[in-house]
């Protein structure tokens, strides 16, 4: 069984940064891309950003590209999600979700572990 934790959300304004993080315990996750995913209320969980376990290969929605960095740290499984840019419209509850990497990495069905969610709100 794997646990993954997120940390780092809060309030912030518009144009603003955050960092997000999803640290794995339990059973060792060497051979799963972790990904993050956020659902504002009333939508969707929808993606965000993947990336490989080796770090090689990296994702991003047309939504958050240019804006947001994702890397990790295999050392202590931790993975980052650094937010830069805020707007208004990425308030939303962000998820970190780890599994094998596969072409349809963008359906939530694909990952095996799921954190709790980690609420991050941007005023204007």
């Amino acid at each position: 069984q794997v646990v993954l934790v997120e940390s780092g959300g809060g309030l912030v304004q518009r144009g603003g940064s955050l960092r997000l993080s999803c640290t794995a315990s339990g059973r060792a996750i060497r051979d799963h891309a972790l990904a993050w995913f956020r659902q504002a209320p009333g939508n969707e969980r929808e993606f965000v950003s993947l990336i490989s376990w080796t770090g090689n290969s990296k994702y991003y929605s047309e939504a958050v590209q240019g804006r947001f960095t994702i890397f990790r740290e295999n050392v202590d499984d931790t993975v980052y999600l650094q937010m830069s840019s805020l707007k208004v419209e990425d308030t939303a509850v962000y998820y970190c979700a780890a599994g094998y990497l596969r072409s349809n990495f963008k359906n939530t069905d694909v990952y095996d572990y799921w954190g709790q969610g980690t609420q991050v709100t941007v005023s204007s």
